[in-house]
């Protein structure tokens, strides 16, 4: 199997479609961000047991991320794909995941907090963080060429639950979180 193309050692690479772009334009930033997004998670599920139930979750959010990744790669003039909206089901997934964890938290959840705890709560902060600048790389994009509105809210909830994931792995870890201020309701 090759692994080098040898067509992008000056600094363009391909997108769906065959278009040349270059390594620095904002499709291939956005599309490395969740790449790095998506590997970021992947640490974290290695600190979760198998048989915890946020690991089967992240699997699934891996899979919508790469999901993701191909229709960011894809130009919305291409028409050599469906241009199909990205699917919701992950989007309520995310959703009522993160309102079940809410529910559990009770105030705990009306504060910022430094990142830390443990491991695996520190590695979820760090998730968000990474999720908010993929974020921040589909806006940019968007202002170019348009992305699919499902996508930007999936990603928008995404660093949600992630907040809220950390949070509550400190509290069933009963691990102290140090808390920065108070949210504002």
């Amino acid at each position: 199997m090759k692994i080098t193309t040898k067509t992008g050692d000056k600094g363009q690479t391909s997108i769906f479609g065959g278009e040349r772009v270059d390594k620095d334009n904002v499709r291939i930033e956005a599309n490395g961000t969740m790449d790095e997004l998506n590997s970021a998670i992947g640490i974290l599920r290695s600190h979760i047991k198998e048989n915890d139930e946020r690991y089967t979750l992240i699997i699934e959010i891996q899979k919508d991320i790469m999901a993701i990744m191909s229709l960011i790669a894809t130009p919305s003039d291409c028409s050599k794909v469906d241009k199909t909206e990205f699917p919701l089901q992950g989007l309520t997934q995310l959703e009522n995941n993160t309102e079940k964890m809410l529910s559990e938290l009770g105030d705990d959840a009306s504060f910022f907090v430094l990142p830390g705890g443990n491991a695996i709560s520190a590695q979820a902060q760090f998730v968000r963080t990474l999720t908010r600048r993929a974020e921040r790389r589909i806006v940019s994009l968007n202002k170019q060429d348009a992305v699919s509105p499902s996508i930007l809210e999936y990603v928008n909830r995404l660093s949600d639950y992630f907040f809220v994931f950390a949070l509550h792995e400190a509290k069933i870890s009963e691990v102290n979180l140090e808390k920065f201020k108070k949210l504002k309701k």
